[in-house]
């Protein structure tokens, strides 16, 4: 065991051992010190360079109209959704909004159309998360990358699919309508807003779960299909909510809804995990995206003031009223709900071999 320091020699003797790990680690702290300064130095170098003019740009905007574009026909969920948070943000940034819609191939043409405008908060989309979790599962190639090219500012809506028929129609109940699917294989038709769309999938869904086929119509929107529907041109189609009215008025039936959870407006219409099949769950979340490429600021600011106007009663109720459920989320949170849902409707669209069209 050491001896305790006991004589001036062996203070000495200890003190030269020690002192170049002193003096090393001295040496340190004053190179850590250094870097310190010179990192605080280069911070608020850029500060300088770059905060007055980002301030500036952010301060003044908006300072012009600004276009909500919807890459779907009027009339549909996104256009509805749309006009519902322009009044808000007009109201808030003292800017006219204008609704411009730009419907086709299933979004893909409204959404190149925002992915090519300048990144300046000025030029919107509305979109349903189809565009992109889905539509880049469908094209062998497209024009844009939706995940490159645009970036999620809000998520608006969370919107569920109901399974609606004519009140003619002679399935009262939803084990009465799959036994008339498989009586008639192939025989019985059901619309969509487009192939690949989130109701045209639902579709898909339910014929390989319950062993059923029936002949896909197309549109270029859900109002259209809906309209045609209403005009027994349909059999039968997964409504995003805009039905809600026509089965209140007695002209639809709603058999069922496609989300995990009943629905608050149709609390007695069941879910499809309900009537037995399990994991049913095609909800899908419209919302808000930008040009990549523009300035973080205003994208947060529009993030907070598209939740700020969700969380009042007014627009809660009027989101409420077409079928839909308010779903703020920071862009982040939107962000990562369109890779989910990527993954899981990606999966869908590989096994039943579905492919887009322009």
């Amino acid at each position: 065991m050491r001896e305790p320091l006991s004589n001036t020699g062996d203070a000495e003797q200890d003190s030269t051992i020690f002192l170049p790990i002193i003096k090393l680690r001295e040496t340190h702290m004053r190179a850590i010190a250094i870097a310190l300064a010179f990192l605080a130095g280069m911070i608020s170098t850029s500060l300088a360079q770059t905060s007055p003019a980002q301030t500036s740009a952010t301060q003044s905007w908006p300072t012009q109209p600004m276009r909500l574009v919807v890459n779907f026909p009027p009339g549909g969920t996104a256009d509805l959704l749309a006009r519902l948070i322009a009044q808000p943000l007009g109201e808030t940034f003292g800017q006219p909004v204008v609704i411009e819609n730009k419907g086709g191939a299933n979004g893909n043409i409204g959404g190149e159309m925002v992915a090519r405008s300048a990144p300046d908060g000025y030029t919107l989309l509305v979109s349903s998360g189809s565009m992109v979790a889905i539509n880049p599962h469908l094209y062998a190639s497209m024009s844009f990358d939706p995940a490159k090219d645009l970036v999620p500012v809000a998520s608006v809506a969370r919107v569920p699919f109901y399974l609606v028929v004519r009140t003619e129609n002679p399935a009262k109940d939803f084990e009465a309508f799959v036994a008339d699917l498989k009586a008639n294989p192939g025989k019985r038709n059901f619309g969509s807003p487009g192939i690949g769309s989130s109701p045209h999938l639902a579709a898909e869904m339910l014929k390989k779960m319950t062993g059923t086929d029936a002949q896909h119509v197309p549109y270029r929107g859900a109002a259209p299909a809906l309209n045609d529907l209403l005009g027994a041109q349909l059999d039968f189609l997964f409504d995003p909510g805009i039905a809600i009215e026509h089965v209140k008025a007695g002209r639809l039936r709603a058999l069922a809804i496609g989300s995990p959870q009943r629905a608050p407006q149709l609390p007695d219409v069941p879910t499809l995990e309900e009537l037995g099949l399990a994991g049913f769950d095609t909800d899908a979340f419209f919302g808000v995206y930008a040009p990549a490429g523009t300035p973080r600021d205003v994208i947060m600011r529009l993030n907070a003031e598209i939740n700020r106007a969700l969380a009042t009663a007014a627009l809660k109720e009027r989101i409420m009223a077409i079928g839909n459920l308010p779903a703020p989320m920071s862009p982040a949170e939107f962000g990562d709900r369109a890779r989910d849902d990527s993954r899981r409707f990606g999966a869908i669209i590989r096994e039943r071999g579905i492919i887009g069209s322009n």
